[in-house]
């Protein structure tokens, strides 16, 4: 896992320096560059495989093609000896180092050669040809801007901006779309003028020209026949092969083990194919009915592993702005657990395998069986859902804790009125800002600004695709080209390299991706039993008890904590609102969610959140404070009380 930057330039290339050392977090063991009179590249090293001689930038036999490279060619021994009785000669026994080499036999089309997570910038100076390249699930991240006839590059959106060439303000455009989805989708962040490399895309610069193509996609896949032990059988093999390629490295590899299927399945593999113990890192709570320490180390005891266990006591608004600068975009509660736990990590290991990704390929989520729910709820007739039963539910009171009674009827009964797609993009924005409260959110003037204000368009565009037919898969595909490119993967990315931690999930492996596509809905949601064929498998490796529970998960009370402890700093941190002063939100909607939140008559905990994030990701990136300021700023805006919070599961 490293950084990477870089220039297209005749003139600026001083700027890789200072675009460089922004990212030291990705790579603290080195740094290196290279520059010709028409580019300047520039990496930071994590030292994982070819620890003393894998420095980068790496140049081909004969100096013309130069490559910098962020993340881990999981196939490179398959790929490497293939290349070398081709007659490559290679100087490095670096993974990595066979980008290159497939790009002197194959052009551009050497990303589809390539099983790993990656994203890299290789410059073929005898063709003056930039290539650009993200792997095929979004797993590492690449950013890009203009200025002028120059192309900037990097890793993360702060190296860009370390060049001082660019003159850039909040994106309207993406931040109307993260208001009610959670992410940032298609090409957009939140710096106007910043853009990012899609996932499974390649950018090919040539002759002052850009064209921008997909080279992979998942959904057009025959559907497996077989039963249903058989197609267990297959995805225990695959998995047990991809978990072994995971582990290629020449430093210790450790696994993150939540307790969960996902995780805990991951582990025992590491242990099947390893035969020999590895660390484990987990994070737990005092609060005994929410702890899942307790099924960590049942996969600890049965394996012979080593377990790290800590306790936790997040801090989360005094941990909120280093998330930030850390994401280059608002913080998600979901991030604080990877960023704790790769906080521990980081004191054994550089390497760990983690479980994302089982919820995304194999149906996990409440919401996959919640949609049949609400088809079943559909039976009585509209005028008795829309004039009876929504009145009886809003005297259900809201008790603002997770997944709440009030919450769920409410929900039902409101998407209860869209169908399919409609209905799917509906349940995005529930929480968040729907497309009518943004009308109201944003004023008009800000509104005047916005290029695209489609949300529910960005998907319909996947739940709609011609290539996918049952319902589940629909819902799989959509949050894979979407919420697990956009918001998943960059949040364990960037959470974990804070600590300088690479990542490396499985089940995102794009090998599995693609089985996954294959296996019949039914296998996946099988009634209400959410991952039915992923825990069919993992039923061979792990305790009855663990894989049968119902599922669990770590947060926060923030809904709580909004209405007590954390009241007088929400009041004080939007009376000086840059968002309102800046005349892109509108002050009375925001107080009035802010009232109604604190007084108990609506539980407005998502949408607050993200307004707080936003307040504290402006101050940051256009305001210059510093972290360190923005914790002071949120001392005082309490009131000199503590803003201390401790993480409780949910």
């Amino acid at each position: 896992m490293c950084g990477i930057t870089g220039i297209l330039t005749r003139q600026h290339h001083d700027v890789v320096v200072p675009m460089t050392a922004t990212l030291r977090h990705r790579g603290p063991d080195g740094d290196g560059s290279y520059r010709d009179d028409n580019i300047a590249l520039g990496h930071r090293r994590l030292s994982i495989i070819d620890v003393d001689g894998g420095a980068q930038p790496l140049a081909n036999e004969d100096g013309t093609i130069h490559l910098v490279s962020n993340g881990e060619i999981y196939n490179s021994p398959e790929l490497r000896q293939r290349l070398e009785a081709a007659g490559h000669r290679f100087r490095t026994r670096t993974d990595v180092e066979t980008i290159l080499h497939l790009y002197e036999d194959h052009g551009v089309d050497c990303v589809k050669h390539l099983r790993g997570q990656f994203a890299f910038a290789l410059w073929d100076s005898g063709a003056s040809r930039l290539v650009l390249a993200r792997d095929h699930m979004g797993q590492k991240p690449l950013f890009f801007a203009r200025h002028g006839e120059d192309l900037l590059f990097a890793s993360e959106v702060k190296a860009i901006l370390a060049a001082g060439l660019i003159d850039t303000q909040p994106d309207l455009t993406a931040l109307w779309h993260y208001s009610s989805l959670r992410f940032i989708p298609d090409q957009y962040t939140l710096f106007e003028g910043i853009e990012k490399l899609p996932a499974g895309h390649t950018l090919v610069w040539h002759d002052g020209r850009t064209e921008i193509s997909r080279y992979w996609s998942f959904a057009c896949r025959d559907k497996l026949g077989g039963s249903e032990e058989e197609v267990a059988d297959q995805l225990e093999e695959l998995l047990l092969d991809t978990v072994q390629m995971h582990m290629l490295s020449d430093v210790p590899v450790g696994a993150f083990l939540s307790g969960g299927i996902d995780s805990s399945l991951i582990a025992a593999m590491m242990a099947k194919t390893s035969g020999k113990s590895f660390p484990t890192f987990s994070i737990g709570v005092e609060e005994q009915a929410f702890n899942e320490l307790p099924y960590a180390r049942m996969v600890n005891e049965q394996y012979g592993l080593e377990g790290n266990e800590r306790i936790v006591k997040a801090d989360l608004i005094h941990m909120m702005p280093s998330m930030i600068w850390h994401l280059d975009e608002p913080s998600d509660p979901f991030g604080v657990g990877v960023y704790l736990v790769s906080e521990v990590a980081a004191e054994k290991v550089k390497v760990v395998l983690t479980g994302d990704g089982g919820d995304e390929n194999f149906a996990g989520y409440d919401r996959f069986a919640g949609q049949r729910m609400v088809d079943m709820y559909c039976l009585l007739p509209e005028w008795l859902r829309r004039q009876v039963m929504s009145r009886i539910f809003a005297l259900v009171p809201e008790s603002f804790g997770y997944k709440s009674l009030a919450a769920k009827l409410n929900w039902a009964n409101e998407m209860s009125f869209y169908d399919s797609g409609e209905r799917y993009a509906q349940a995005m924005s529930f929480l968040r800002f729907t497309p009518a409260m943004k009308e109201e959110l944003f004023t008009e003037s800000a509104r005047a600004r916005i290029s695209d204000d489609d949300s529910v368009g960005k998907i319909l565009r996947w739940f709609d695709a011609d290539c996918v037919d049952d319902i589940v898969d629909r819902m799989l595909y959509t949050d894979l080209n979407t919420r697990m490119p956009d918001h998943l993967l960059p949040i364990v990315d960037r959470m974990s390299m804070a600590h300088s931690i690479e990542s490396r999930p499985p089940l995102m492996d794009y090998k599995v991706v693609e089985f996954a596509a294959s296996i019949p809905g039914d296998m996946k949601l099988q009634g209400r039993d959410l991952k039915h064929i992923l825990k069919v498998v993992a039923r061979r490796y792990l305790p009855p008890e663990l894989v049968d529970r119902e599922k669990q998960g770590f947060g926060f009370p923030l809904a709580l904590w909004m209405r007590t402890d954390l009241a007088p700093f929400i009041r004080n941190l939007f009376a000086e609102s840059r968002f309102i002063e800046h005349g892109i939100f509108d002050g009375a909607t925001v107080h009035r969610l802010i009232d109604e939140h604190i007084g108990g008559k609506a539980d407005h905990n998502f949408r607050l959140w993200i307004l707080i994030n936003l307040e504290f990701w402006y101050r940051l990136y256009f305001e210059n404070e510093s972290i360190d300021s923005l914790r002071e700023l949120t001392d005082r805006l309490s009131g000199g009380k503590s803003a201390r919070l401790q993480a409780v599961g949910s």
